[in-house]
């Protein structure tokens, strides 16, 4: 919109870049704009509560990734001890039978019993996103796909996702037995132990040096497999969950007519995001319980590994199995445990999700209560006063409503 040079009042130049506005605006005779028209929200604050909001968005992320793979391992123990104990009374479905039990271990066994094997699980954890970036660099193969992927991407991801599995495997099964075998019954083991008993389990590959443990090539087929079903299964739930709540947070906007400038970059999707990966792990996790048991049992077969006895808390018990793969072992575990018994350890499954989301929760009050006294407090927007044009000045321009239209 063109205006001469010599317009006399005071307006803000992104007055005349808001054609919203404009429109909006009585027309005067006399005044332009009206004061209940135009509020000067140059001091209002608006940049600095979203720059705030991203930061509160960004911890919670963070404590999210310390929660899920820091707090959430002593759970992933005991889940694991009920998981390979075939022979225990106590199934452990609910969480509030293994409250005792958690106790027992804490008296005879010390804090340090529910946190053993951690450093194993951390590294085979960097060494399977390692091994999915070295694979992306030297294929073709992409390390991440979309809905706008093309069907050669999504099986060229797919086979990614098999090979690092495949070469993770064998270090897979030596961190899983330090996390499950009793501190007070066997030696601790060394930081790279599980790089040493990973690369045994590898030379071993059609047979192993003991008779009841599976070979490796036997543990790679059922562990793939799970592990693809997993992550499939986990990666539809976040995306479907995603495009729900982001068309539910565009729509709440659009009803009160305030639908931010870049909605999808907002302090708000971070939050989205973060709940809906959230959801999609806690459904892979309970859809395939059973099969991790399965999974599970077959890995440690044959270790010699002695593990806490969950039924009491106060003694330890050996694992001894002879399965012949994993079906063998699915059959045999409903027809000894019934199909309960291949949930056995469930119950910390969900204190694992309830203490995480419990931490989700606190840690996003406290980071908001933080920015809230730091934050600097916000000026009221200013009505701008009224300003008389007189009609020499608007000799050139006309008064009508036409004028402010674009």
């Amino acid at each position: 919109m063109h205006r001469s040079s010599s317009f006399p009042y005071n307006v803000d130049e992104n007055f005349y870049n808001n054609p919203d506005l404009i429109r909006r605006l009585p027309v005067h005779d006399d005044y332009l704009p009206q004061p209940e028209a135009y509020l000067d929200y140059s001091n209002y604050g608006i940049p600095e509560e979203v720059t705030y909001k991203r930061y509160i968005g960004s911890g919670v992320s963070f404590i999210s990734l310390i929660a899920e793979n820091l707090l959430s391992h002593p759970f992933v123990v005991l889940r694991r001890q009920c998981q390979v104990h075939q022979n225990a009374q106590k199934y452990h479905l609910q969480p509030f039978t293994l409250m005792p039990v958690v106790w027992r271990l804490y008296q005879h066994q010390g804090v340090t019993t529910l946190w053993k094997g951690i450093g194993s699980v951390l590294l085979v954890r960097g060494m399977s996103l390692g091994v999915d970036d070295l694979i992306s660099k030297v294929t073709p193969w992409p390390k991440e796909i979309s809905w706008h992927s093309s069907l050669k991407q999504f099986f060229q991801h797919t086979l990614l996702k098999c090979v690092s599995l495949a070469i993770v495997t064998p270090f897979y099964s030596a961190s899983f037995v330090e996390t499950v075998q009793s501190d007070i019954a066997s030696e601790k083991p060394g930081i790279l132990d599980v790089f040493r008993e990973g690369f045994m389990r590898m030379l071993h590959w059609g047979s192993s040096s003991n008779g009841r443990m599976l070979p490796i090539w036997a543990l790679i087929v059922p562990t793939i497999t799970l592990g693809l079903a997993k992550y499939m299964f986990s990666s539809i739930v976040r995306s479907i969950s995603l495009r729900i709540l982001t068309n539910k947070y565009i729509a709440h906007f659009e009803e009160n007519g305030a639908l931010p400038k870049d909605p999808y970059n907002s302090p708000a999707m971070q939050e989205i995001q973060l709940t809906a990966s959230l959801i999609g792990t806690i459904s892979s996790d309970i859809l395939f319980y059973p099969f991790e048991t399965v999974i599970h049992r077959i890995h440690l077969q044959g270790t010699r590994t002695i593990i806490d006895n969950l039924d009491t808390g106060k003694s330890v018990l050996p694992i001894l199995t002879n399965f012949s793969g994993a079906l063998d072992c699915y059959d045999s575990s409903i027809a000894n445990e019934g199909v309960s018994g291949l949930y056995k350890g469930f119950g910390a499954l969900l204190l694992q999700y309830t203490a995480h989301i419990a931490v989700l929760k606190m840690s996003h009050w406290f980071l908001t209560q933080v920015g809230n006294l730091v934050q600097s407090p916000k000026a009221k927007p200013v009505a701008q006063p009224p300003v008389k044009i007189s009609p020499p000045a608007i000799s050139n321009f006309s008064t009508s409503r036409s004028y402010l239209l674009p």
